[in-house]
Order: structure tokens, then C-alpha cells, then sequence
């Protein structure tokens, strides 16, 4: 495991029906192919050594005795091998025959789980050859060459780095109370599932859907392997699947009804597996219950393998919804934003709101809020009182952004330019007009704050916040300026976001509507608190100063989520922005991050209310809870290191 991860994979041979060694070989070809791709657990389907369509010649000790045989030839194959490979076989055990999985690594069995729930109905007919684990009595049994014991105990096994995995068997996962729901409970991080499903129409969506779900429901990672091709389609057909989940997650699948082997690998994250378990408190809570006590069994330690190497891929864009229905997520999304204000204006009693309108991005979605919340109310627009307030650094391109979108929109306007009381005000603390510091700019944030609380005390009005939740993280606000107001719809919607869900909103406007908006997500993100260039484009652009928002985004959205440290930070960062950052550049920005996340602290611990979107939020009375005064020495420090 490393940075977390570890690389498992899902095997699925080409069997012949009773064809012990033919099957067998067809096994270690998949051994060594996972072996040679660094995998460290590897399952195979139920009954592979035999085939699982043997049906009545499963009472044949001939086939028996081969399969045994068959185990101490794996295991002789894999004395050198570093792999944990999980088996399907038949197992003898007394007066009992038992459908098992087989854990062997470096020449040992590790441990034999067999099967808890045996189908008895429609097409399958287990029960007629096999007996439970709940039949079983703990027992010790010579088996491969090996004195074991075998019982119906639930089993983990821990790898030797720490990961601890558990197994179920085909039908398990079908039943009410599967065993992994136990295993999970106890500590084990993935499961694995040998399994025989046949195919049937609809079946296959199904299957899926309930392992998605199982895994979600565990927060673990779920590795499927079922029969392929070469068991007998006498009465029905194997397709094939190979399936690995991570919370819910597909990770990666096989090709269905495949006539070769396959072998699917993919690289789950435990880490945040157990990140996910320890801020779920009903997870943790289930663990309260009585359960079965669990035998636990230590795998060999294995040799170093070479440097990390990422397979997995990372969206670089982690906030923006993945579906097939963009429109209808990012419609969710407003309506979430909507209603939160609706609640508000309708408490309240307020048909008024007073709101900056710049001619940027988070003041334009922030007044499409308003106007959809109003109409949602049935109050008159004009009720929405936008301003806004040219100063030193405003650009023609976005102040005529803003007069139009607001013409457009049918609210009512007001323009009032700040130049001069902020030139006064300058006068009064003795400042210099010509020094554009902090004291410069601020100045004239807090003076439009003023003027819009100002503004809604005559109109009796609220004011709505705009400032946006990668604002919030940077600390990329006005203390007690844009910072504050009585409403920020905005508080939990990241920039990246916000970009996309004005672009969702213009497709569905005519025009020109639709042309200001286009264009006011084309402009360069600025505060325009620096006066503009001798050609009068926006020469303060905030992406030079803190950063790529999109780096900072996808920083944020790990950070928060996972709590993952800076230097994994930094690797799934260099892979999701290969085409576009190199390491330097990632790791400069990453210690900016870093650094103003946590000297911004004391801008979020006054924050005003503002409705949570998604899965980040930064609100002190939600989810995050952190004192002003942290130290930030270890983050910046492991950022900065390459």
C-alpha cells in the first residue's frame, strides 16, 4: 500500500467443466500476469479449480481428490510469489462437502472461508452437492498438504501493511444480512466476492446496483469475479463479470461474455475508505452491536516494490456533478440555493433584497438566484435592488456587463460610483492614493459593503451575499467587506461550480440575455480594485495572485473531504492536471493553499448563513470547525517539499 492505495484485481479464466489441470494452469497464467502488474490480492470465481457447472460430479471423490491436488500444485506455483490469490474450490471437511474460498501467498494457505448461503431454488440447486458454513463445526481438517482449521467464524485477513480484507461467497451478497456487512463492521476494508452469476435479461443491472450498494452501505471496496466462459451452458450461460467497487464507486469492470481470460485491476483507496468509516458515525454506531467474534489472520510480509506509480484516474474538476443529466443536476444545485433564500425571505416577511452587482461571476449567479427565488414567491422584481458601485479599478467590459444583465432581468437599478467617498475617506486616515496596498483596496470593498447595508436598512431589505466557497478557502474576501452580509447563497458553491452553472443557465435564456452571460463567464476573474491597463482591460487578475482556481478547487475538495495529507494532495494532483501543470507549479500553489487556508481561518468563524450545495462546506455551525489561531507549520512545510 502506498500514499493508501492498494492494487487489487479480479480474475476470470477460461475453464473446461471437470477439468482439474486445465484449469489450473489457466489460474497460474493469471497469477503471474497479476503478480508481474504489482497486484497484491488477486480472486478468482467460485469453484474455479473445478469449474462451477460440475453439478453431480461434485459427488465424484475422483474430481474431489484432483481439486485437492490441484491446491498443492498453486501452491508450489506461488512459493516465490509475493500475491495473495483467493481460490474457488470444493473442500472435503469431515462428512461435509463445502463451497470455499481458498486464501494462499507465498506457497501457505492462509485460511478456507467457505460458503454461508447456498441458492436451493429456480435454476440453482447448491444445496444438493454442498453444505453451509452454518452446518459447520470448528475443526481440523489435512487439506493440501496442511493441517488447518476451518470453522464458520467470520475471518479477516491483514495484509502486511495493514490492509484487512474479508471474503464472500456468490450467493452471500443476495441474502438479507450478508457476511460482509459483519466483516466490514470488523474492521475490514475490502471485500471479495467468488461468485457464479448466471446471465438473464435485466440480471446484469441488477448485480450491479446491488453491489454498488453494498459497497456504499459498507464503505469498503468490493472486488467481484464471476464465471466465465467454458462453464456449461446446459441450461444457462456464464457471462463473465469483473467487477471492482470503492464505496459505491465502479472503479473498473470487465468485458462481458469474453471467450479469453481476463484480468481487471484497479487501485482503491483505503485510506479514504477508512477516512469515510471514522467521520460516519452511524457506521461507527453499528459497530455496536453484538456480532460474531471474528478470527483474524496475518498475511506474509512481502518484498519492496518499486517506485508508486498512479494508475487510477482523478477528475481534475471534482465538484461538478458526474451524470448523464447535466442539466438536471445543475438545476438541483440552483433549486437548493432557491430554497434556502425562500426559507429566508418567507421568515422574515422581506420582499426586498439588495444585492453588488459587479458584472462577475458570483454576483450574476447570486442575483439569477434572487430573481428565481422571487418569482418562486411570487413578489415583483423590482424588489431586487441591484447596485453597482464603479470605482477605481472598474473596466468598461464589466460594468457594462453588469447594467445590462440587470436592464435584462427586469430588477431595479441603481449605479453609484464610490471614487469619491473612498478618495475622501483616503483624505480622513491620511492614505495615498497612489499607493494601491491592502488599505487601497479594502477601502473600497468595505465602502460598497456599507453602501449595500445602508441601502437595505432604507429599502428594509436584506443584503445577499455573493462571495463563493473557493473565496471562503483562500480568504480571497474583504474582512467585514464582502465578506459579510445577511444571506450568501453563494457560501458553498466553488468557483469552478459557479462557472458552470452560469454556463447551464445561458443555454437555456434567448437572447441577448443569454450573450451577457456568455460573456461574463469569458471575462478574467478580477476584484477590480486596481485601476485597469492604458487600454482599459483588467489588469488585477486573481488567478495570478492566489492562483488556478481549478487547482485550488480540486485541492479543497481532498483536503476537506478526505482530509488527505499535502503530499497526496500533490500526486493526484500532478495526475489529474498532466496536460496543464507541471510539478513545480502544482507544488507552488499547493503550500498558497495551504498556507492562506489556515491564517484565513478567521474570516470563515463569522460567516453568515448560506445554504450547503454539496459535500463541502466551510460553515463554523456545519462542517468545519477549526480554531483561527492553528498552526500551519506542517501543512506549508510537506506542501513545499517536492
Amino acid at each position: 500500500m502506498n500514499y493508501g492505495f492498494i492494487k487489487v484485481a479480479s480474475a476470470i479464466p477460461s475453464v473446461r467443466v471437470g477439468d482439474v489441470k486445465f484449469n489450473t494452469l489457466q489460474i497460474e497464467n493469471l497469477i503471474a500476469q497479476a503478480e508481474g502488474k504489482g497486484v497484491e490480492v488477486l480472486v478468482f470465481p467460485e469453484l474455479a479449480i473445478t469449474g462451477y457447472t460440475c453439478q453431480d460430479l461434485f459427488r465424484q471423490s475422483l474430481l474431489l481428490d484432483e481439486a485437492d491436488t490441484a491446491m498443492m500444485v498453486l501452491l508450489d506455483f506461488t512459493r516465490k510469489l509475493n500475491i495473495i490469490s483467493i481460490i474457488g474450490a470444493p473442500v472435503v471437511v469431515g462428512n461435509l462437502l463445502l463451497n470455499c474460498a481458498v486464501v494462499i501467498q507465498q506457497g501457505e494457505i492462509l485460511g478456507i472461508v467457505p460458503k454461508t448461503y447456498l441458492p436451493n431454488y429456480n435454476e440453482f440447486y447448491e444445496k444438493r452437492w454442498f453444505a453451509s458454513s452454518q452446518d459447520l463445526r470448528p475443526i481440523e481438517i489435512r487439506y493440501a498438504g496442511h493441517k488447518l482449521q476451518v470453522s464458520s467464524a467470520p475471518k479477516v485477513f491483514v495484509t502486511s501493511q495493514g490492509v484487512k480484507f474479508g471474503i464472500e461467497i456468490c450467493e452471500d451478497v443476495w441474502a438479507p444480512t450478508p457476511p460482509s456487512n459483519h466483516l466490514a463492521l470488523s474492521g475490514a476494508d475490502i471485500i471479495f466476492n467468488l461468485s457464479a452469476t448466471d446471465e438473464l435479461v435485466g440480471k446484469h443491472s441488477y448485480l450491479k446496483s446491488l453491489l454498488a450498494q453494498q459497497s456504499a452501505r459498507t464503505l469498503s471496496g468490493y472486488v467481484y469475479s464471476s464465471c466465465g466462459f467454458g462453464e456449461s451452458t446446459q441450461d444457462v450461460v456464464y457471462g463473465g463479470n469483473a467487477l471492482v467497487y470503492e464505496n459505491g464507486t465502479l472503479l473498473a469492470e470487465g468485458e462481458r461474455f469474453s471467450l479469453t481470460p481476463q484480468l481487471v485491476t484497479a487501485q482503491i483507496d483505503v485510506e479514504r475508505l477508512r477516512v469515510e468509516r471514522r467521520y460516519n458515525t452511524t457506521f461507527v454506531n453499528a459497530q455496536r452491536n453484538d456480532m460474531p467474534t471474528v478470527e483474524t489472520t496475518d498475511c506474509h510480509g512481502i518484498d519492496e516494490k518499486a517506485d508508486f506509480k498512479l494508475e487510477r484516474t482523478f477528475d481534475p474538476l471534482p465538484f461538478i456533478p458526474h451524470t448523464d443529466n447535466m442539466a438536471e443536476a445543475c438545476e438541483e444545485i440552483f433549486s437548493i440555493q432557491v430554497m434556502g433564500l425562500a426559507k429566508r425571505l418567507a421568515h422574515t416577511a422581506c420582499k426586498h433584497v439588495v444585492l453588488g452587482i459587479s458584472g462577475g461571476l458570483d454576483s450574476t449567479l447570486a442575483l439569477l438566484v434572487c430573481i428565481r427565488t422571487f418569482d418562486k414567491l411570487q413578489i415583483d422584481r423590482k424588489g431586487i435592488l441591484g447596485v453597482t458601485m464603479p470605482g477605481f479599478g472598474t473596466t468598461d467590459r464589466t460594468y457594462h456587463n453588469a447594467m445590462r444583465l440587470m436592464e435584462e432581468t427586469g430588477i431595479t437599478i441603481r449605479e453609484i460610483n464610490i471614487a469619491k467617498s473612498v478618495a475622501l475617506h483616503f483624505e480622513d486616515i491620511g492614505h495615498d492614493m497612489a499607493v494601491h496596498d491592502v488599505t487601497y483596496e479594502n477601502a473600497q470593498a468595505r465602502e460598497r459593503t456599507q453602501i449595500l447595508m445602508d441601502i437595505a436598512n432604507q429599502a428594509g431589505g436584506m443584503v445577499i451575499g455573493t462571495g463563493d466557497l473557493s473565496e471562503l478557502a483562500l480568504g480571497w474576501a474583504t474582512y467585514n467587506g464582502d465578506h459579510m452580509s445577511m444571506y450568501a447563497v453563494n457560501a458553498s458553491v466553488p468557483k469552478t461550480l459557479i462557472k458552470h452553472l452560469v454556463t447551464h443557465i445561458t443555454k437555456t435564456l434567448p437572447r441577448p440575455s443569454a450573450d451577457i452571460l456568455a460573456d461574463i463567464v469569458d471575462t478574467p476573474i478580477s476584484p477590480e480594485l486596481i485601476p485597469a491597463d492604458a487600454d482599459g482591460n483588467i489588469r488585477q487578475k486573481t488567478e495570478d495572485l492566489v492562483g488556478p482556481y481549478e487547482l485550488h478547487d480540486f485541492f479543497l475538495y481532498y483536503f476537506l473531504r478526505f482530509g488527505f495529507r499535502p503530499r497526496k494532495l500533490r500526486l493526484l494532483a500532478c495526475s489529474a492536471f498532466a496536460d496543464r501543470y507541471d510539478e513545480a507549479t502544482i507544488t507552488k500553489w499547493l503550500a498558497t493553499f495551504c498556507r492562506r487556508f489556515f491564517s484565513q481561518q478567521f474570516k470563515r468563524s463569522c460567516l453568515p448563513d448560506g445554504p450547503k450545495v454539496g459535500s463541502i462546506s466551510l460553515s463554523p455551525r456545519g462542517d468545519w470547525r477549526m480554531p483561527s489561531d492553528a498552526a500551519a507549520e506542517l501543512w506549508v512545510k510537506e506542501a513545499s517539499e517536492i
